[in-house]
């Protein structure tokens, strides 16, 4: 098993409802789909960053091209 630690957060009342709902339908339980959930929102915010910084990364090198040449204008 994983190491793990505890964060309390606020959710709203109806919220917390469909979470529990959720839970019930999946039996699981709400602490595990609330970590479920917050793992994928945060790789997926991560993944838009790096993908930004690569970006970003390119410009500074000089590594693009001209949207006329890019559209074959």
């Amino acid at each position: 098993m994983t190491a793990s630690t505890t964060m309390t957060i606020r959710l709203d009342p109806q919220l917390k409802a469909k979470l529990g709902r959720l839970a019930d339908g999946t039996r699981r339980s709400r602490s595990f789909l609330a970590a479920e959930a917050v793992e994928t929102y945060v790789d997926r915010e991560l993944a838009i960053i790096e993908g930004i910084e690569r970006g970003l990364a390119d410009v500074e090198a000089g590594r693009t091209i001209s949207h006329e040449d890019a559209m074959g204008s």
